[in-house]
């Protein structure tokens, strides 16, 4: 009798918004997939007030730092440069003339850089950031302010995604972080029954996913949603047919 496939449980630890939207968009990809929800970060957005200074640009490296900054409730620049198409896109629906850098730091400060502006700029970020964009900026003569206009703190799994783990089913987790898989690792049982397939956005998040011991692991094409939705469905399928 020939072995029949086991579908894997897709598990999304974003916050839910993000979490629900990745989901939609798998399913209108490969149809009906099991998926659970659990997130590992709750977002706290904070009310700094804006440093006096008239900057010529704003910098945004997340949808959730455009989401902040309609918040703040302050005159903003109308230029933005942001790190990739969903942050830019984000960022023009709020209103701002938004540059997109297409997906990793390193590139957004290259294009800041290449612009010919000479500053200064703000940086509205996340308490926790990957990567010193401020500083290669500062360094390439470009004066920068970096300021916290939110927290991702840190959640517990839930308790149906920690039997999960118990369950045997194999799991697909996408990892958009570095920080991600380090609250992973410290959030998932001891023991593991189930065999864990893990899709990181880069290098740096899936050299901490090698803490969660995935029975396979592959790395998106490009830093940015587009590429880990693929890379997610692609092994999606794998896992269903191994």
């Amino acid at each position: 009798m020939a072995r029949q496939s086991r579908a894997p449980t897709l598990l999304l630890t974003r916050p839910a918004p993000q979490s629900q939207r990745f989901a939609q968009q798998l399913r209108a990809r490969l149809g009906d997939v099991a998926v659970m929800i659990s997130p590992l970060m709750q977002t706290a957005f904070l009310q700094p007030a804006l440093p006096l200074q008239i900057f010529q640009a704003v910098i945004f490296t997340s949808e959730t730092g455009v989401e902040a900054a309609m918040r703040l409730q302050q005159p903003l620049p109308q230029r933005a440069y942001c790190v990739g198409n969903r942050t830019a896109a984000a960022a023009r629906a709020a209103g701002f003339d938004a540059l997109s850098a297409e997906g990793e730091v390193r590139a957004l400060a290259a294009l800041i850089l290449g612009a010919g502006i000479k500053g200064p700029v703000l940086h509205l970020r996340g308490a926790d950031t990957a990567g010193d964009l401020a500083g290669m900026l500062t360094k390439g003569g470009i004066e920068t302010v970096s300021l916290i206009v939110y927290s991702q703190n840190p959640l517990p799994l839930s308790g149906a995604a920690t039997d999960l783990f118990q369950s045997g089913t194999p799991i697909l987790i996408p990892i958009f972080s570095p920080r991600s898989a380090r609250l992973l690792a410290q959030a998932i049982p001891k023991a593991v029954a189930s065999q864990l397939w893990i899709v990181a956005i880069s290098k740096a998040a899936a050299a901490e996913a090698e803490a969660l011991s995935p029975a396979f692991m592959t790395i998106a094409a490009h830093p940015d949603g587009e590429n880990m939705l693929h890379a997610v469905a692609e092994a999606y399928k794998s896992a269903a047919s191994a």
